[in-house]
Protein backbone atom coordinates (compact mmCIF):
# COMPACT_ATOMS: atom_id res chain seq x y z
CA UNK A 1 0.00 0.00 0.00
CA UNK A 2 2.78 2.49 1.12
CA UNK A 3 4.64 1.83 -2.32
CA UNK A 4 1.64 2.95 -4.28
CA UNK A 5 1.08 7.32 -3.33
CA UNK A 6 2.98 9.03 -1.25
CA UNK A 7 1.96 8.56 2.51
CA UNK A 8 2.62 11.02 5.20
CA UNK A 9 2.31 9.88 8.58
CA UNK A 10 0.07 12.44 9.63
CA UNK A 11 -2.46 12.11 7.23
CA UNK A 12 -2.85 8.54 8.37
CA UNK A 13 -2.09 8.67 12.01
CA UNK A 14 -5.74 8.32 13.33
CA UNK A 15 -6.79 5.70 10.73
CA UNK A 16 -3.82 3.61 12.25
CA UNK A 17 -5.31 3.65 15.67
CA UNK A 18 -9.18 3.44 14.43
CA UNK A 19 -9.78 1.43 11.37
CA UNK A 20 -12.81 0.44 10.05
CA UNK A 21 -12.98 -1.92 7.69
CA UNK A 22 -16.90 -2.87 6.51
CA UNK A 23 -17.99 -4.89 3.83
CA UNK A 24 -18.80 -2.08 2.19
CA UNK A 25 -15.17 -0.93 2.52
CA UNK A 26 -13.65 -4.35 1.59
CA UNK A 27 -16.34 -4.07 -1.94
CA UNK A 28 -15.25 -0.55 -2.59
CA UNK A 29 -11.60 -1.73 -1.81
CA UNK A 30 -12.08 -4.36 -4.34
CA UNK A 31 -13.56 -2.35 -6.92
CA UNK A 32 -10.63 -0.16 -7.47
CA UNK A 33 -8.14 -2.63 -7.23
CA UNK A 34 -9.75 -4.10 -10.29
CA UNK A 35 -9.80 -1.22 -12.00
CA UNK A 36 -6.44 -0.05 -11.52
CA UNK A 37 -5.44 -3.78 -12.59
CA UNK A 38 -7.19 -2.97 -15.44
CA UNK A 39 -5.59 -0.09 -16.24
CA UNK A 40 -2.19 -2.07 -15.83
CA UNK A 41 -3.00 -5.41 -17.88
CA UNK A 42 -5.49 -3.85 -20.94
CA UNK A 43 -3.94 -0.85 -21.51
CA UNK A 44 -0.95 -0.11 -20.44
CA UNK A 45 0.59 -3.20 -21.47
CA UNK A 46 -1.47 -3.22 -24.84
CA UNK A 47 0.62 0.47 -24.85
CA UNK A 48 3.54 -1.02 -24.25
CA UNK A 49 3.79 -3.26 -26.82
CA UNK A 50 3.62 -1.02 -29.15
CA UNK A 51 5.81 1.54 -27.39
CA UNK A 52 8.59 -0.99 -27.12
CA UNK A 53 8.63 -1.90 -30.76
CA UNK A 54 9.14 2.10 -32.31
CA UNK A 55 11.51 3.19 -29.31
CA UNK A 56 13.50 0.07 -30.79
CA UNK A 57 13.52 1.40 -34.18
CA UNK A 58 16.73 3.11 -35.63
CA UNK A 59 16.20 6.22 -36.91
CA UNK A 60 16.23 5.26 -41.03
CA UNK A 61 13.12 2.73 -40.22
CA UNK A 62 11.12 5.21 -38.12
CA UNK A 63 9.25 8.27 -39.74
CA UNK A 64 6.89 11.17 -38.68
CA UNK A 65 3.40 8.59 -38.11
CA UNK A 66 5.81 5.67 -36.10
CA UNK A 67 7.50 8.62 -34.07
CA UNK A 68 4.20 10.04 -33.26
CA UNK A 69 2.90 6.56 -32.13
CA UNK A 70 5.16 5.84 -29.71
CA UNK A 71 4.95 8.79 -27.92
CA UNK A 72 1.55 8.80 -27.84
CA UNK A 73 1.61 5.04 -27.20
CA UNK A 74 4.14 5.71 -23.96
CA UNK A 75 1.82 9.07 -23.05
CA UNK A 76 -0.74 6.38 -22.22
CA UNK A 77 1.18 3.63 -20.96
CA UNK A 78 2.83 5.43 -18.23
CA UNK A 79 -0.55 7.03 -17.18
CA UNK A 80 -2.51 4.27 -16.74
CA UNK A 81 0.83 2.16 -15.32
CA UNK A 82 1.18 5.02 -12.66
CA UNK A 83 -2.60 5.76 -11.95
CA UNK A 84 -3.40 2.25 -12.36
CA UNK A 85 -0.84 0.98 -9.33
CA UNK A 86 -2.38 3.77 -7.49
CA UNK A 87 -5.76 2.36 -7.69
CA UNK A 88 -5.03 -0.75 -6.68
CA UNK A 89 -2.91 0.89 -3.78
CA UNK A 90 -5.70 2.83 -3.01
CA UNK A 91 -7.91 -0.11 -3.25
CA UNK A 92 -6.04 -1.92 -0.98
CA UNK A 93 -6.23 0.62 1.77
CA UNK A 94 -9.91 0.52 1.16
CA UNK A 95 -10.20 -3.25 1.90
CA UNK A 96 -7.90 -2.97 5.51
CA UNK A 97 -9.42 0.43 6.87
CA UNK A 98 -7.26 3.01 5.15
CA UNK A 99 -8.51 5.77 3.32
CA UNK A 100 -5.66 6.97 1.04
CA UNK A 101 -5.30 10.64 -1.00
CA UNK A 102 -6.12 10.45 -4.69
CA UNK A 103 -2.67 10.30 -6.51
CA UNK A 104 -3.95 11.31 -9.98
CA UNK A 105 -6.83 13.52 -11.46
CA UNK A 106 -7.15 13.71 -15.36
CA UNK A 107 -3.58 15.24 -15.76
CA UNK A 108 -4.33 15.13 -19.68
CA UNK A 109 -7.01 17.93 -19.26
CA UNK A 110 -4.99 20.29 -17.84
CA UNK A 111 -4.90 23.58 -19.73
CA UNK A 112 -0.95 24.43 -18.28
CA UNK A 113 1.67 22.68 -16.92
CA UNK A 114 1.36 24.56 -14.02
CA UNK A 115 -2.12 22.54 -13.65
CA UNK A 116 -0.58 19.23 -15.14
CA UNK A 117 1.62 18.93 -11.69
CA UNK A 118 -1.18 19.67 -9.59
CA UNK A 119 -2.73 16.86 -11.47
CA UNK A 120 -0.23 14.60 -11.97
CA UNK A 121 1.56 11.75 -9.60
CA UNK A 122 -0.23 14.50 -6.31
CA UNK A 123 1.79 12.71 -3.69
CA UNK A 124 4.92 13.83 -5.09
CA UNK A 125 4.56 17.49 -6.37
CA UNK A 126 3.18 17.66 -2.63
CA UNK A 127 5.94 15.79 -0.90
CA UNK A 128 8.74 18.08 -3.21
CA UNK A 129 6.79 20.93 -1.94
CA UNK A 130 6.72 20.59 1.23
CA UNK A 131 10.31 19.26 1.88
CA UNK A 132 12.17 20.70 -0.84
CA UNK A 133 10.80 24.13 -2.11
CA UNK A 134 9.36 25.31 0.82
CA UNK A 135 12.12 24.85 2.81
CA UNK A 136 14.55 26.42 0.08
CA UNK A 137 12.28 29.22 0.95
CA UNK A 138 9.59 29.10 -1.78
CA UNK A 139 8.31 32.13 -2.80
CA UNK A 140 9.22 34.17 -0.15
CA UNK A 141 13.04 35.47 -1.18
CA UNK A 142 11.73 37.54 -4.36
CA UNK A 143 11.91 36.69 -7.80
CA UNK A 144 14.80 35.30 -8.78
CA UNK A 145 15.33 32.92 -5.79
CA UNK A 146 11.76 31.77 -6.34
CA UNK A 147 12.79 30.77 -10.18
CA UNK A 148 15.85 28.85 -8.57
CA UNK A 149 13.86 27.21 -6.07
CA UNK A 150 11.46 26.04 -9.00
CA UNK A 151 14.26 24.60 -11.09
CA UNK A 152 16.27 23.08 -8.29
CA UNK A 153 12.85 21.11 -7.21
CA UNK A 154 12.39 19.88 -10.69
CA UNK A 155 15.93 19.11 -11.47
CA UNK A 156 15.01 16.54 -8.00
CA UNK A 157 12.27 15.46 -9.20
CA UNK A 158 13.64 13.90 -12.46
CA UNK A 159 16.99 12.77 -10.42
CA UNK A 160 14.42 11.48 -8.41
CA UNK A 161 13.41 8.76 -11.43
CA UNK A 162 16.99 7.91 -11.84
CA UNK A 163 20.14 8.78 -12.25
CA UNK A 164 20.36 9.08 -16.13
CA UNK A 165 20.41 12.51 -17.72
CA UNK A 166 17.19 11.94 -19.96
CA UNK A 167 15.34 12.09 -16.35
CA UNK A 168 17.41 15.19 -15.38
CA UNK A 169 16.39 16.79 -18.84
CA UNK A 170 12.82 15.43 -18.61
CA UNK A 171 12.82 17.58 -15.28
CA UNK A 172 14.33 20.71 -16.25
CA UNK A 173 11.90 20.51 -19.14
CA UNK A 174 9.07 21.13 -17.27
CA UNK A 175 9.99 23.43 -14.99
CA UNK A 176 11.50 25.48 -17.76
CA UNK A 177 7.69 26.03 -18.51
CA UNK A 178 6.49 26.29 -15.17
CA UNK A 179 8.56 29.38 -15.38
CA UNK A 180 7.47 30.31 -18.25
CA UNK A 181 3.99 30.55 -17.64
CA UNK A 182 4.91 33.25 -14.96
CA UNK A 183 5.99 35.64 -17.70
CA UNK A 184 3.03 34.77 -20.45
CA UNK A 185 -0.39 34.23 -19.74
CA UNK A 186 -1.01 30.42 -20.88
CA UNK A 187 -4.69 30.50 -19.17
CA UNK A 188 -5.47 33.44 -21.22
CA UNK A 189 -5.60 31.14 -24.63
CA UNK A 190 -8.50 30.12 -26.16
CA UNK A 191 -9.08 26.31 -24.02
CA UNK A 192 -7.87 24.30 -27.45
CA UNK A 193 -4.84 25.96 -27.87
CA UNK A 194 -4.28 25.23 -24.09
CA UNK A 195 -4.96 21.85 -24.17
CA UNK A 196 -2.34 21.77 -27.44
CA UNK A 197 0.00 23.19 -25.59
CA UNK A 198 0.17 21.07 -22.56
CA UNK A 199 0.31 18.22 -24.81
CA UNK A 200 2.97 18.52 -27.08
CA UNK A 201 4.95 19.84 -23.74
CA UNK A 202 4.18 16.54 -22.00
CA UNK A 203 4.41 14.43 -24.98
CA UNK A 204 7.86 15.52 -25.89
CA UNK A 205 8.74 15.67 -22.29
CA UNK A 206 8.03 11.59 -22.29
CA UNK A 207 9.80 10.73 -25.13
CA UNK A 208 13.36 11.84 -23.52
CA UNK A 209 11.54 10.03 -20.47
CA UNK A 210 11.47 6.37 -22.19
CA UNK A 211 14.53 7.12 -23.98
CA UNK A 212 17.92 5.20 -23.42
CA UNK A 213 19.78 7.88 -24.11
CA UNK A 214 19.98 11.29 -24.79
CA UNK A 215 20.66 11.06 -28.25
CA UNK A 216 18.03 8.44 -29.14
CA UNK A 217 15.46 10.95 -27.34
CA UNK A 218 16.61 13.68 -29.52
CA UNK A 219 16.24 11.15 -32.81
CA UNK A 220 12.91 10.12 -31.63
CA UNK A 221 11.57 14.43 -30.76
CA UNK A 222 13.36 14.88 -34.45
CA UNK A 223 11.38 12.46 -36.27
CA UNK A 224 8.05 13.45 -34.77
CA UNK A 225 8.51 17.33 -36.72
CA UNK A 226 10.82 16.22 -39.80
CA UNK A 227 10.56 12.23 -40.89
CA UNK A 228 8.51 13.00 -43.51
CA UNK A 229 9.88 10.04 -45.28
CA UNK A 230 7.58 7.41 -46.42
CA UNK A 231 9.56 4.60 -47.52
CA UNK A 232 8.50 0.69 -47.81
CA UNK A 233 10.24 -0.61 -44.39
CA UNK A 234 8.90 2.51 -41.94
CA UNK A 235 5.61 1.81 -43.09
CA UNK A 236 5.62 -1.94 -43.37
CA UNK A 237 6.99 -0.98 -39.29
CA UNK A 238 4.49 1.13 -39.20
CA UNK A 239 1.18 -1.05 -39.80
CA UNK A 240 2.68 -3.79 -37.60
CA UNK A 241 1.63 -2.11 -34.49
CA UNK A 242 -1.22 -0.69 -35.59
CA UNK A 243 -3.03 -4.01 -35.12
CA UNK A 244 -7.40 -3.60 -34.17
CA UNK A 245 -6.09 -4.32 -30.32
CA UNK A 246 -4.08 -1.54 -30.25
CA UNK A 247 -6.43 0.65 -32.21
CA UNK A 248 -9.38 -0.13 -29.66
CA UNK A 249 -7.32 0.15 -26.44
CA UNK A 250 -6.22 3.75 -27.63
CA UNK A 251 -9.52 4.96 -27.56
CA UNK A 252 -9.88 3.65 -24.42
CA UNK A 253 -7.52 5.14 -23.22
CA UNK A 254 -7.71 8.21 -24.72
CA UNK A 255 -11.90 8.38 -23.08
CA UNK A 256 -9.98 6.67 -19.79
CA UNK A 257 -7.90 9.79 -19.57
CA UNK A 258 -10.98 12.34 -19.68
CA UNK A 259 -13.40 12.56 -16.60
CA UNK A 260 -16.00 11.08 -18.68
CA UNK A 261 -17.35 8.33 -16.45
CA UNK A 262 -17.30 10.91 -13.61
CA UNK A 263 -19.50 13.24 -15.13
CA UNK A 264 -21.56 9.66 -16.50
CA UNK A 265 -21.99 8.57 -12.71
CA UNK A 266 -23.46 11.98 -11.78
CA UNK A 267 -25.76 11.83 -14.79
CA UNK A 268 -27.06 8.22 -13.51
CA UNK A 269 -27.08 9.16 -10.71
CA UNK A 270 -30.17 11.15 -10.46
CA UNK A 271 -32.35 9.08 -8.14
CA UNK A 272 -32.13 6.61 -5.58
CA UNK A 273 -32.98 3.85 -7.91
CA UNK A 274 -30.71 5.05 -10.85
CA UNK A 275 -28.17 4.74 -8.15
CA UNK A 276 -29.05 1.29 -7.14
CA UNK A 277 -29.04 0.46 -10.94
CA UNK A 278 -25.74 2.20 -11.62
CA UNK A 279 -23.82 0.55 -8.54
CA UNK A 280 -25.11 -2.89 -9.59
CA UNK A 281 -24.17 -2.08 -13.23
CA UNK A 282 -20.69 -0.93 -11.77
CA UNK A 283 -19.73 -4.28 -9.93
CA UNK A 284 -20.94 -6.73 -12.91
CA UNK A 285 -18.30 -4.75 -15.31
CA UNK A 286 -15.49 -4.91 -12.51
CA UNK A 287 -16.42 -8.80 -12.49
CA UNK A 288 -15.86 -8.68 -16.50
CA UNK A 289 -12.51 -6.57 -16.49
CA UNK A 290 -11.05 -9.16 -13.88
CA UNK A 291 -11.92 -11.91 -15.98
CA UNK A 292 -10.68 -10.07 -19.19
CA UNK A 293 -7.52 -9.49 -16.62
CA UNK A 294 -7.15 -13.07 -15.73
CA UNK A 295 -7.45 -13.90 -19.34
CA UNK A 296 -4.60 -11.40 -20.42
CA UNK A 297 -2.48 -12.79 -17.74
CA UNK A 298 -2.59 -16.02 -18.65
CA UNK A 299 -1.91 -15.61 -22.00
CA UNK A 300 1.14 -12.91 -21.69
CA UNK A 301 4.36 -12.52 -20.39
CA UNK A 302 5.63 -10.74 -17.18
CA UNK A 303 4.97 -7.13 -17.50
CA UNK A 304 6.35 -5.18 -14.34
CA UNK A 305 5.01 -2.14 -13.19
CA UNK A 306 6.85 1.20 -14.46
CA UNK A 307 5.92 3.08 -11.33
CA UNK A 308 7.32 0.70 -9.06
CA UNK A 309 10.81 1.17 -10.50
CA UNK A 310 10.68 4.92 -9.09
Amino acid sequence: MIAGPIVKYHDIQEQIRKRKADSQEIAEGMRRFIVGLSKKVLISNTMAYAADILFSLQASEMNVLSAWTAAIAYLFQIYFDFSGYSDMAIGLGHMFGFGFRENFNYPYISGSIKEFWRRWHISLSTWFKEYLYIPLGGNRRGRVRTCINKLIVFFATGLWHGANWTFVIWGLWHGMFILLEEVFPVKKLPKVLQHMYVFLVVCIGFVMFRADTFSQGMMMIGNMFTGWEFENQQITEMLSVLTPVFLITLVCAAIGSMPVLPKLKVWVGASIVKNRAAELFGYIGTVFLLVLCMLALSGGTYNPFIYFRF
